[in-house]
């Protein structure tokens, strides 16, 4: 690809997290590319393409199994931006459009941070610096490029972005790029939900959770994307439910390490948790039956939370019916037990269940009752089906058993 733009008489570098990765001896995961050509030349010079994207025009091109994102090198803002169609901000800075385009000086000052600018020349396979991306990449420094209030202002976005990187790579964020976090946080208020969905993705699953979501909350974004979670977190009882919390992100790494599957419903489903239980629990102290209860408290958590950040409905269902489930498994008997284990959603409300019994919120024996349900065989699960169940708990001491998968699987 790089071949052809140069053949064709364009600039052209990998640019990126590509770059940083295969500089700092890691895999990367997808490459960029940057070229003085035009979407429209982009597009002209490889008919396996498409355009995409209004507030930033970009080109995807396939390239075997592989989608290469390009891009065309950024112009800096100037005081004739007024005059530029192409070129939108509005009242609090935030750029809603920009498809000014310039060279590839101005595309290094453009971008975000500077390890994540550094280009790579396939012509003479050297690597052009325009922002001292080197050094801070060897010292581990995340920094942002230019005034970090104007360019957070730019895309608050950038934030979760500085959180994800540093807990990603092991890096420090820069004094005066951290400093300005906190107290720009709420601009990610400003951010369509359907865009925080994908970053909270971005997040959670990138196989550095437990190290994310302490930074979040070091640098107060979380309660800016789950803020009823927030609240329920500052009413903790004996280190539930942040231990809830820290448990089912370390079982997400571990399976991101393990090269297995994860959900986002399951990772929606842990993150919202206490503030439905908490809310249901008001129900059923006021006479609602649990089920219902929780059906209740999930509408209306569900409902605040989907304004802040969106969950396709793909995903909202099957965690509503992981929630649902739960006050099921407390019959531990007869046929509605029996009709339990023959659930679809069966085998994730079971992890999540389980995950509840080591943290702590569960009846430990609940766990060990399903667990050995499952593993039985014919003539030993008809016993534990018919034999009497011991009284309900709903919380019990803190018990260790089997693993589910964690996510449902």
């Amino acid at each position: 690809m790089l071949y052809r733009l140069n053949n064709a008489g364009y600039e052209a570098y990998l640019v990126g997290g590509g770059v940083r990765d295969l500089l700092l001896g890691r895999e990367p995961k997808d490459f960029d590319v940057a070229t003085n050509a035009s979407p429209e030349e982009i597009r002209d010079l490889f008919r396996n393409s498409r355009m995409i994207g209004r507030r930033f025009r970009l080109v995807h091109v396939r390239f075997g199994g592989e989608i290469i994102e390009v891009s065309t090198f950024r112009a800096l803002q100037g005081e004739d931006d007024d005059q530029h169609a192409d070129r939108h901000l509005d009242d609090s800075g935030r750029i809603l459009r920009d498809n000014v385009f310039g060279s590839l000086v101005e595309d290094a000052f453009r971008r975000d941070f500077t390890v994540n600018a550094l280009y790579y020349n396939v012509a003479d396979f050297s690597v052009v610096d325009h922002v001292n991306g080197m050094p801070d990449l060897r010292d581990g420094l995340l920094r942002l490029i230019g005034d970090p209030e104007t360019r957070f202002r730019e895309d608050p976005v950038r934030m979760l972005r500085a959180i994800r990187f540093a807990a990603k790579l092991g890096f420090r964020i820069e004094e005066k790029t951290a400093a300005v976090i906190p107290q720009l946080a709420p601009l990610l208020a400003d951010i369509p939900p359907a865009r925080l969905f994908e970053e909270v993705l971005k997040l959670f699953l990138g196989g550095y959770a437990v190290q994310t979501f302490e930074e979040l909350l070091r640098y107060d974004c979380f309660r800016h994307l789950f803020p009823l979670t927030e609240e329920a977190l500052a009413h903790e009882e004996n280190a539930f439910p942040l231990t809830f919390v820290a448990k089912a992100l370390e079982n997400t790494d571990k399976r991101i390490a393990e090269d297995r599957p994860v959900t986002p419903f399951f990772l929606f489903a842990v993150l919202l948790w206490e503030p439905v239980r908490r809310r249901a629990e008001v129900l059923e102290q006021q006479g609602t039956g649990p089920v219902e209860a929780i059906r209740i408290a999930a509408d209306e958590v569900c409902g605040d939370q989907l304004d802040i950040v969106a969950l396709p409905r793909r995903f909202s269902t099957p965690m509503r019916e992981l929630w649902q489930l739960q006050p099921r498994f407390e019959n531990r008997t007869g046929k509605r037990a029996l009709r339990l284990l023959g659930h679809p959603r069966f085998r994730a409300a079971y992890d999540f269940m389980v995950l509840r019994a080591e943290t702590g919120e569960a009846d430990p024996g609940l766990a060990e009752h399903w667990t050995k349900l499952q593993e039985a065989e014919a003539g030993e699960q008809h016993t534990l089906l018919t034999q009497p169940a011991p009284a309900r708990s709903r919380r019990g001491g803190r018990g260790r058993h089997r693993k589910g998968s964690g996510d449902g699987e």
